[in-house]
This record gives structure tokens, sequence and C-alpha cells, in this order.
């Protein structure tokens, strides 16, 4: 797995807390970011199933499901090769 160098610059009393507890650690960090990162994924899937919820119409049959689906994993793809 590749590894990324960060700076990160706190006001002097934050720093001093976290490092207090414990959280400015490279472990701590990536647990820390890593919580976010999924909290933010599900915070996303439920504003989606809020969207999905407000269209009126018949359901999705299994061929659209599965053609959003692929498509939902493509933008993804594309997304995450952009950020690399």
């Amino acid at each position: 797995m590749a590894a990324r160098d960060i700076k990160l610059t706190l006001r002097d009393g934050l720093a001093r807390e976290a490092e207090a507890k414990g959280l400015l650690t490279p472990d701590a960090l990536e647990r820390l970011l890593g919580d976010e990162l999924r909290r933010r994924r599900v915070n996303q899937l439920l504003e989606a199933s809020d969207r999905l919820a407000e269209i009126s119409g018949p359901p999705l049959t299994e061929e659209e499901v599965e053609a959003e689906i692929q498509a939902a994993r493509k933008a993804r793809r594309a997304t995450n090769a952009r950020r690399r």
C-alpha cells in the first residue's frame, strides 16, 4: 500500500489536547479518517435513499437496477482514477 506524508497545522491548544489524548499518531489519524469516510458514505447512501423515496412512478426492473449499479460503479472508478 502506498503511503502519503501530510502536514497538519492545528491551533496550539487543539494540538496539545489531541496529542495528550493520543490522537496525533499515524494509527489514530488513519482510524479517524477512515471513520469519517465511512460516515460520509453512509450519509450519501441515506440521502440517495431519501431521493429515491421521493420519486413517483413504477419501480425499476431488475435490468434497470443492474444498469444503474453498473453506471454508479463506472462513475466511482472514474472518480477514483482522477484522484490518483
